[in-house]
């Protein structure tokens, strides 16, 4: 069965058109069961679970956002897709807040079921008007181990000013274990429009970890945000037209389907 972790690596957006845009920048992801998430922070003494520390996870980031527990809302949004879970495990990989602050653009459920075999895949997308999406993929009963999963779906969330609605995501990825790969590509109509990609390698849920994370990903949960807006200021300079903000609609979850 998966355990919690932490995965530091990079995270890689290229943008084909209509000017090439790139960057890279290296990150510290956490990687929980969100049911035993209490019990994971009694061991540590940088991490706190709803409550402040260095770094810690607060239920109100995700999910509904109301600070409910994140269970009862993944197996509703699940099951609007006609998938049971029982009480399988259910794995979170995102951002910790540090200091108290966060920001995460993407989050991903793993969603397993009681005999342990992933079953979805639910990708929780936050753009900085507050709005959230979620586009859920059926895994079928496999453990997924060294497996890459494709699926797609239909753009229906505003994120970047600088991408166009009428597009699909292609989305390849692999269950987490020794390594991440995440992969997702924004498809429009004349072409890919850009390429984003995390990818990172397993550390242990330690102390000892989590203060190399404090070295290395300095302020890291502050700098994403930092970044999405400095990189808008630089496609902004390169003369990319915005495109209007667009209100989520009252329907927040979209089905992915299988390549």
């Amino acid at each position: 069965m998966p355990q919690s972790c932490l995965y530091f690596g990079r995270v890689m957006h290229h943008r084909y058109r209509p000017t090439v845009h790139r960057f890279e920048y290296r990150t510290m992801s956490i990687y929980v069961d969100i049911d035993r998430l209490d019990t994971l922070s009694h061991g540590l003494r940088l991490f706190a679970y709803n409550r402040f520390n260095l770094f810690s996870f607060h239920d109100r980031d995700h999910g509904p956002r109301d600070g409910s527990p994140l269970r009862a809302w993944v197996e509703k949004v699940v099951g609007e897709c006609g998938i049971r879970l029982g009480d399988g495990r259910i794995m979170l990989l995102c951002l910790p807040r540090f200091l108290g602050y966060v920001f995460n653009p993407l989050s991903i459920y793993f969603c397993h079921d009681t005999s342990g075999d992933l079953r979805a895949i639910v990708y929780e997308v936050k753009n900085t008007f507050g709005e959230q999406h979620c586009y859920v993929v059926k895994a079928g009963a496999t453990n997924a181990v060294n497996r890459v999963m494709a699926h797609s779906a239909a753009k229906a969330f505003y994120v970047s000013p600088f991408m166009d609605m009428d597009a699909r995501y292609d989305f390849r990825i692999k269950a987490p274990d020794v390594r991440l790969g995440v992969a997702i590509r924004h498809q429009a109509a004349d072409g890919v429009g850009m390429l984003a990609t995390h990818r990172g390698r397993r550390q242990p849920f330690t102390d000892r970890s989590l203060l190399r994370a404090l070295f290395a990903f300095p302020f890291i949960s502050q700098k994403v945000i930092g970044a999405i807006h400095w990189e808008a200021v630089r496609l902004w300079l390169k003369g990319i037209k915005i495109r209007r903000h667009q209100a989520s609609s009252a329907h927040d979850v979209t089905e992915a389907r299988s390549a």
